[in-house]
C-alpha cells in the first residue's frame, strides 16, 4: 500500500470511529460502498429491518455529526488526507471528476471502494466540496475555497453554453479568450465534470457532436480524415483508428472499407484512396470527371489541361485519364490535341 492509500484509509477508519453505534457505522459503510458496492436506502432498510425513510434520517444525522467532528478537529486522521486531496486537486485545476482524482492520488486505475473512501471524506470535510452526479454532471470533488457545488455547476454550465453558442468545437485557448480563468487547465478541469461535453484531439465540443465523440465507424473515419486534412488509403485509416484515443477502436480493415463505400461524405479518388466531399471532391468515374470539366469550360481543352484538372480531384495514373478520353460517345477530339464534349 502506498503512502497516500494508507493515509486515506486511516482517515476513513478514523472518521468511522467517531460514529458510536455499530448500526450507524454499518449504514454509512454500506451507503457509501466503503467495503463493497454502494447500497440503496431500500437495500439497507431491508437488511436492518427498518424503513427506507429511517435509513435516510440516520444517514443525514450521522453526516451532520461527522461534519461537526471534522470542524472541531476531533478526527485527527482527517487533516493529512485533506492535505493530499487538496494538493492533487490544485495540480488538476482545483476541481476534478472523482474517478480522475482517485486515479491520480492512488497512482493507478482505482477500485470502487477506493473512490468511495475519497467521496466519503469529501462529503463532510470543511476543506472540500462535492458535486453530485446527475444527467448533466459526473461526481466531482473540488476545493471548498474555489466554490461550493452550485458555483462549480454554474462554471460548467457557462462553458457548455459558450460551446453550444459557437456551434463547433473549441480549443482551450479559444475558450480562455471568452472566460476569466487563471489558466486554461482550470477550464479543462471544470469542463471534464460535464456529461454534456466531450474532448478529442485537443478540442472540446458537445457530447452529441461526432467530431469530438464519434460513436460509430463512419464518424471515426470522418474524424481521422478531418484531422489529417488530406486523402488517405482505407488501410491507413484503419491503422489510425487503432492508434487513436477512441473508446472503441478494434475494427477490421474490411469494416472500414465497407463504411467508406456506403457513406456519401467519403469520395473514392484513387485506388483505395478516399477524401471528404467537403473538400470539394465529387463522386463519379473518371469519364464523369472529364465530362464535368469540359461542361464548365467555354472552349475545348488540351489533353494536358484535362489531365491537370482531373489529377486535382483524383489520384489516378495519367494513362487512365487518357484512356477515358478515347470514349468517342462522350468526347470529341478537336484539332490536333484538344477535346470537347461529343
Amino acid at each position: 500500500m502506498n503512502q497516500n492509500a494508507e493515509i486515506l484509509k486511516n482517515a476513513t477508519n478514523g472518521s468511522l470511529k467517531v460514529i458510536e453505534q455499530d448500526r450507524e457505522r454499518e449504514i454509512i459503510s454500506r451507503r457509501f460502498g466503503l467495503t463493497g458496492n454502494r447500497e440503496t436506502l431500500e437495500q439497507i432498510g431491508e437488511t436492518l429491518s427498518i424503513t427506507r425513510e429511517r435509513v435516510r434520517q440516520l444517514e443525514k444525522a450521522i453526516l451532520i455529526h461527522l461534519q461537526i467532528c471534522a470542524e472541531e478537529g476531533e478526527i485527527a486522521e482527517l487533516a493529512p488526507a485533506e492535505k493530499i486531496l487538496i494538493r492533487n486537486l490544485t495540480e488538476m485545476g482545483r476541481v476534478a471528476k472523482l474517478s480522475d482524482l482517485a486515479n491520480k492520488v492512488y497512482g493507478k486505475e482505482t477500485m470502487m471502494s477506493e473512490r468511495a473512501g475519497i467521496y466519503f471524506i469529501a462529503t463532510f470535510s470543511q476543506s472540500l466540496t462535492i458535486v453530485e452526479e446527475n444527467d448533466k454532471y459526473y461526481t466531482a470533488v473540488g476545493i471548498a475555497d474555489y466554490g461550493d457545488s452550485l458555483k462549480i455547476r454554474e462554471r460548467v454550465d457557462e462553458i457548455v453554453g459558450i460551446i453550444h453558442k459557437n456551434k463547433q468545437p473549441m480549443t482551450l485557448d479559444e475558450l480562455d479568450n471568452k472566460l476569466n480563468y487563471e489558466h486554461p487547465d482550470h477550464i479543462k478541469a471544470v469542463a471534464s465534470i460535464s456529461k454534456l461535453l466531450a474532448t478529442l484531439n485537443g478540442v472540446w465540443g458537445l457530447a452529441k457532436w461526432p467530431s469530438v465523440n464519434p460513436k460509430n465507424i463512419r464518424d471515426k473515419i470522418f474524424v481521422i480524415l478531418e484531422a489529417k486534412k488530406e486523402p488517405m488509403h482505407f488501410s491507413d485509416i484503419a491503422k489510425e483508428i487503432k492508434e487513436s484515443n477512441f473508446k472503441r477502436k478494434n475494427v477490421t480493415v474490411q469494416a472500414i472499407h465497407n463504411e467508406l463505400i456506403k457513406d456519401p461524405r467519403f469520395i473514392l479518388i484513387g485506388r483505395g484512396i478516399y477524401a471528404l466531399n467537403s473538400w470539394g471532391y465529387k463522386k463519379g468515374t473518371i469519364s464523369d470527371i472529364i465530362k464535368s470539366i469540359l461542361e464548365k469550360s467555354d472552349k475545348p481543352l488540351t489533353r494536358e489541361e484535362i489531365v491537370k484538372h482531373v489529377l486535382h480531384v483524383r489520384r489516378v495514373k495519367e494513362t487512365t485519364i487518357l484512356l477515358n478520353l478515347q470514349n468517342k460517345e462522350l468526347f470529341k477530339k478537336v484539332g490536333r490535341n484538344s477535346y470537347t464534349l461529343a
